[in-house]
């Protein structure tokens, strides 16, 4: 149940209920290929250790990646001897491909994932899903780099890891501190949307839903954990990197041209305290004045640089219209995108006519400025003609930015906001509904067997769930993990 909020504090998310009695709570996935050793110790003790710590209904998933020993077979004899256990069997090998299939499948309205070698201390796991029970947050991971995590392992594994976060922060502007730990989980209602958004189907599928995730605005909750390095892991460090970089260049250019809706993913889950009414002040407003001051900022930086270079072999009139038709446009396409938020191409042809008006505004104020001060004196300084050229371009942002918020770039989130709107039709959000039922001893739940075919062929899905299917092209039959 919604709990009331007192003015001035941050409204609360909803509890996150379970659909029906008997419904699982957290899913846990076990992605597998080749793993009849560690398998059965794996689900035996995280078994035990959610049956001991765990207050709500859980499910066990063994998702078998094309395994060619006997990995089959113990999936089969676990699921028929502990309740809790299920097995999904795919003839496709990748760990992004068995996440996104299981996961697009589950009921539940908590998903994790874990490596089968546990490597990570399973106390971590309470404080994992624990912010996505309460509503707090969208999805969360275990940090091995996080300040107060304890991790064993090789200087090699070491420094792969950290370059590889590097790699991310410097490209992708990530700020989640590790990307590819086997240790996360995600809301239902959050991966409905945001799964079909990502492409991978391999070890980079953890990097790309993180970075959709965090450049949509979601919330992204870092537990610290205690991490001891698996000797015997079968992961490729080489092709693995390599796959990875592929994929942050993939992910880079798609956000840079906005060829990714991921506006879809803004807010849709819960509410958002910048959406609240606050009387007098225009819906966002804060935000577009801080990000135009910044875009200005640079723009006028730009248009002086490029006003003294041309000022080296023309007059000062045509020194000033060149520089500002530059810095202009310059300044329409950023503030667009990043003040305004307006993504893709779409419009972009028309934005840039209107700001070319805008950018006459602009000139005629300059234009005139200089045609002042060249009436008072006949040889003004170099210096003097910045100083005013500055104050007229202090009175041009002005009222750009109105013309901007106003005519090039209205707010038309009011006018269509209407329960006919394409987010609240295609991505509908869970319902309020009981709390979480506790758990009581032992009870089996459902353990009918599932396989990728019946998932594929919708033979096994609830009201509002649709899987994914597997894309063509994502088939890799080279891939040795």
């Amino acid at each position: 149940m919604r709990t009331d909020s007192s003015p001035g504090t941050l409204p609360a998310r909803e509890h996150l209920p379970a659909a029906t009695a008997g419904t699982p709570v957290l899913d846990v996935v076990i992605p597998v290929y080749n793993e009849e050793k560690d398998l059965q110790p794996c689900v035996v003790r995280l078994h035990d250790h959610l049956t001991r710590t765990f207050p709500y209904p859980f499910r066990i998933t063994i998702a078998d990646n094309a395994s060619t020993d006997t990995t089959a077979d113990v999936s089969r004899l676990l699921e028929t001897r502990i309740p809790e256990v299920r097995s999904f069997r795919l003839e496709q090998k990748g760990r992004g491909r068995a996440l996104r299939t299981v996961w697009s499948a589950s009921e539940a309205p908590i998903l994790a994932y874990m490596d089968v070698d546990l490597s990570t201390d399973l106390n971590a796991l309470l404080p994992l899903v624990a912010p996505l029970i309460s509503g707090h947050s969208d999805l969360a991971i275990g940090s091995r780099l996080a300040r107060s995590s304890r991790v064993v392992r090789g200087p090699k594994r070491e420094f792969v890891s950290r370059s590889y976060n590097l790699i991310l922060r410097g490209s992708l502007q990530a700020r989640f501190t590790d990307a590819q730990c086997g240790f996360k989980a995600i809301r239902r209602d959050v991966a409905q949307v945001l799964l079909p958004l990502v492409e991978d189907t391999g070890w980079f599928f953890d990097t790309e839903m993180l970075v959709l995730a965090e450049r949509a605005g979601l919330r992204i909750h870092e537990v610290p954990v205690d991490w001891v390095d698996d000797p015997d892991s079968t992961v490729h460090i080489v092709k693995t990197a390599t796959d990875d970089l592929k994929g942050v260049w993939r992910v880079g250019k798609a956000l840079a041209t906005g060829s990714l809706p991921l506006d879809r993913l803004t807010r849709p889950f819960g509410d958002d305290p910048r959406d609240r009414e606050i009387m007098d002040v225009p819906k966002g407003l804060a935000r577009q004045l801080v990000g135009f001051c910044v875009v200005g900022g640079l723009s006028t930086l730009f248009y002086l640089l490029l006003y003294s270079g041309f000022r080296q072999f023309s007059g000062s009139q045509t020194a000033n219209a060149l520089a500002l038709l530059v810095s202009a446009i310059a300044n329409t396409a950023a503030n667009r995108r990043l003040t305004f938020g307006v993504r893709g191409r779409g419009g972009a042809v028309r934005h840039q006519a209107q700001g070319l008006v805008v950018f006459g505004i602009g000139l005629a104020l300059t234009s005139g400025s200089l045609v002042a001060l060249n009436a008072a004196t006949s040889d003004p300084a170099h210096s003097t003609e910045l100083a005013v050229l500055i104050a007229a371009n202090l009175a041009a942002t002005v009222l750009r930015f109105l013309l901007f918020r106003v005519w090039v770039f209205p707010d038309r989130r009011e006018a269509d906001d209407s329960p006919t709107t394409a987010s609240s039709a295609t991505y509908p959000t869970t319902a309020p509904a009981a709390p979480l039922p506790r758990r009581g001893g032992t009870a089996p739940h459902g353990t009918a067997e599932f396989r990728a075919g019946e998932a594929a062929d919708g033979a096994w899905r609830d009201a509002t769930m649709r899987v994914q299917p597997v894309r063509p092209h994502d088939t890799d039959p080279g891939d040795a993990r």
